[in-house]
């Protein structure tokens, strides 16, 4: 029987890569439902491709046009946020959660709270809600599987082993564009330097992210809920090449890798054929061409992401959410020329020294103390 399939983000990088392996093996799989946040044109594209039942646009003012363009088919057309958990509880095997953002809190919990085995490809969930998240996973029968090509490098490499085993986690960073970077350079990079990424094709925020190395960090936070390893016993370590994903050092020594080209259909095919294999398009490594993989620890002083990350992720409760909030926010601000790229994580701290004190309890709570922040950030720059 085929796989069916939901695909919450479905007009993105990581919705594309998705469907370029779904469509090259239709005997395997059958999509079910697919979403997108305000692309009602490429929404309806994809669900015609793939026979969908339900396509859901986030923003309920280009419903009209989603029920136009859908005219004729069996696709049932919706919007809003009680239709995009429709869609994350639909009658799918696995739910490809690649929401950008705290957009897709909501509809990622609904699906694990329904059981779902969920790919995650959103980092906001495990960032932002992880406690609730893996309790809501353990409680419901739900699996979740990383789509992140670290964090799927990693749960390779741990394959059937016991986490008493792990002795400690490497998260590999390529280092962005900025790995050999002056401070001053920094200080003065542009928007479009920082998007300029050696190795991977991404969007402009994560990119971003790789440039102050805060996309690190984040995984950093992801790493401690979905593999249950507590901070000490993570590192991260500059990988230029961007070929060995992550790897993992065992009680005894051992240390493995896994190794692959710089493209997400690798982890994304094996989220979908999981516990199974199944071949990709990707191209196939050369070692030999290669002739040689570099590692280097980063600075902290050039990268004070890394050190904000840890020390949020040390101190629980809020300080994640202020963390990813306060990014965003700070991010999205460069991007617009509002600040410079080393205010970014400026701008993080100054929000994680305030602090909200209270802890989350449900996806409301982390959605409002995200609000709080997103809110406390930008008069911060006001006052400036």
């Amino acid at each position: 029987m085929r796989r069916k399939i939901a695909i919450l983000g479905a007009t993105g990088s990581i919705g594309k890569s998705t469907l370029d392996l779904v469509e090259r093996n239709p005997e395997r799989f059958e999509v079910v439902a697919v979403t997108a946040a305000t692309n009602s044109e490429a929404l309806a594209d994809i669900a015609r491709r793939t026979c969908a039942k339900l396509a859901v646009v986030a923003d309920e003012s280009r419903l009209g046009d989603l029920c136009e363009r859908l005219a004729g088919t069996d696709c049932e057309a919706a919007a809003g946020e009680r239709a995009l958990t429709d869609a994350a509880t639909a009658d799918a095997d696995l739910v490809i959660a690649a929401i950008v953002g705290c957009a897709g809190l909501g509809p990622v919990m609904a699906a694990v709270e329904a059981g779902k085995t969920v790919a995650l490809a959103n980092k906001e969930a495990l960032v932002t809600a992880g406690s609730l998240m893996t309790e809501a996973a353990t409680k419901n029968g739900s699996t979740l599987l990383p789509v992140d090509s670290e964090h799927n490098a990693i749960f390779q490499c741990l394959a059937c082993s016991s986490r008493e085993s792990v002795s400690k986690i490497i998260l590999t960073a390529s280092g962005g564009p900025f790995r050999t970077a002056s401070a001053e350079t920094m200080r003065d990079a542009t928007p479009a330097q920082a998007v300029a990424h050696p190795n991977w094709s991404m969007g402009a925020k994560i990119s971003v992210d790789s440039a102050t190395m805060m996309n690190k960090g984040l995984e950093l936070i992801e790493a401690h809920y979905l593999f249950g390893v507590p901070s000490d016993r993570i590192d991260i370590v500059i990988h230029p090449q961007s070929v060995v994903h992550s790897l993992v050092e065992f009680a005894d020594g051992s240390v493995l890798a896994q190794l692959g080209s710089p493209d997400m259909r690798i982890p994304i095919a094996y989220a979908l054929a999981w516990p199974e294999r199944m071949p990709t398009p990707a191209q196939r490594l050369d070692l030999a061409a290669i002739s040689r993989l570099d590692f280097e620890a980063p600075d902290p002083e050039r990268f004070p992401a890394l050190r904000l990350a840890r020390a949020a992720l040390e101190q629980g409760g809020a300080a994640p959410i202020v963390l990813n909030a306060a990014n965003e926010t700070a991010v999205e601000r460069f991007l617009r020329g509002s600040i410079g790229f080393t205010e970014i994580a400026r701008l993080v701290g100054r929000a994680l020294d305030e602090n909200i004190s209270t802890s989350p309890a449900s996806i409301e709570d982390v959605l409002e103390i995200d609000r709080l922040t997103r809110a406390r950030v930008d008069a911060l720059m006001q006052a400036a």
